[in-house]
């Protein structure tokens, strides 16, 4: 029996109607259940094929727990290490080199020095920064957010420089980004589940949170299909195989604006019921679809073009030459001159 489990915090809706799901669609060898840790011991595999990863971006118990399972053998949705490793920042990057467009953005020094630095740690620091090319390059309106943060939480709207440093004086130690604002016509929220199915949700983020779904734009045929191929090629590019990606559609150019997402909101009273019975179905049968590919005590995680095409071209360049070490070699023996016999 393959064991599929779901790991979770306070949420409550779509962790019972995943597991609830999978369970009624009684694939043979196949169940579903909350996950349990009673015990964690290195190298030791848990009981699960696959874990559907909620919670551990918030409880670093969890992340350790979930890389030394994925190590052992599970399919882990979100792989932890990548998730690990992943930011706001560098995502903007990488949808750059691949072609999507996206807000011009910058990363700031944390205001405060972190625990333990002082001024001589950021001997490497230009100081002032070049403000005016800052503000230059990204304009006002702005928002300014943490580079590695999820939802809402320390986000601010910046109308001036005035403004600015006044809100960048709370922030503290966090690492912020400034990005230029993007004045939209249409909003969309796009789930993408295993990199290839895509529920793409009118959204407007300028309503109450519980009117946000609440939506009806007019877009293209066209328009829609772009947006599905950036999803796509961006949770393509990430390695992430459950993850939501927002679009900021300004001039007919659609700005994919936050698409690091690997545990987004799939509350029944917010997403609403279509979208929620959207992913609680396509959440199961992909779940399924893992668990009925693992292949015992090998890597069954997922990983990005990003990264496999490193490692590939890593594994094609030339290899470094090792050095030559010279070896002295003992001189023959000479063979011993037989006695002349007398």
């Amino acid at each position: 029996m393959k064991k599929i489990g779901i790991l979770f915090g306070q949420e409550r809706s779509f962790p019972q109607a995943f597991i609830n799901r999978v369970n009624e669609k009684k694939v043979d060898g196949i169940t579903a259940e909350a996950v349990t840790i009673d015990k964690v011991m290195q190298a030791e595999p848990t009981e699960y094929a696959v874990i559907i990863d909620r919670i551990s971006q918030d409880v670093p118990f969890y992340r350790a727990y979930l890389k030394n399972a994925a190590l052992c053998g599970t399919a882990v949705i979100n792989n932890p290490f990548w998730w690990s490793a992943d930011e706001k920042f560098f995502n903007n990057a990488l949808a750059v080199k691949l072609g999507v467009p996206v807000p011009n953005t910058v990363l700031l020094p944390s205001k405060k020095h972190p625990d333990d630095t002082t001024a001589s740690s950021f001997s490497n620091l230009a100081f002032p920064l070049d403000w005016d090319g800052i503000f230059k390059y990204i304009g006002f309106p702005a928002f300014m957010k943490p580079f590695a943060g999820g939802g809402w939480k320390h986000v601010y709207k910046i109308d001036s420089a005035d403004e600015f440093f006044e809100k960048y004086n709370e922030t503290e130690q966090l690492v912020m980004m400034l990005q230029e604002a993007i004045d939209f016509t249409s909003y969309f929220r796009c789930y993408c589940i295993g990199r290839k199915h895509v529920k793409i949700m009118h959204y407007e983020p300028r309503n109450p949170h519980h009117l946000r779904y609440d939506a009806n734009h007019d877009v293209s045929d066209e328009m829609l299909k772009t947006i599905e191929d950036y999803v796509i090629k961006l949770n393509e590019g990430l390695g992430y195989d459950f993850n939501t990606v927002e679009f900021a559609i300004r001039d007919g150019v659609p700005y994919a604006i936050d698409f690091c997402n690997p545990a987004p909101d799939a509350d029944l009273n917010s997403v609403g019921q279509e979208n929620f019975d959207w992913v609680v179905e396509t959440a199961a049968n992909y779940a399924i679809e893992r668990a009925q590919a693992l292949v015992p005590g090998k890597d069954n995680l997922s990983w990005g073009t990003f990264m496999t095409d490193a490692v590939g071209a890593a594994m094609k360049a030339k290899p470094v030459a090792k050095a030559s070490r010279k070896t002295t070699k003992a001189a023959p023996k000479k063979k011993a001159t037989p006695k002349k016999k007398r």
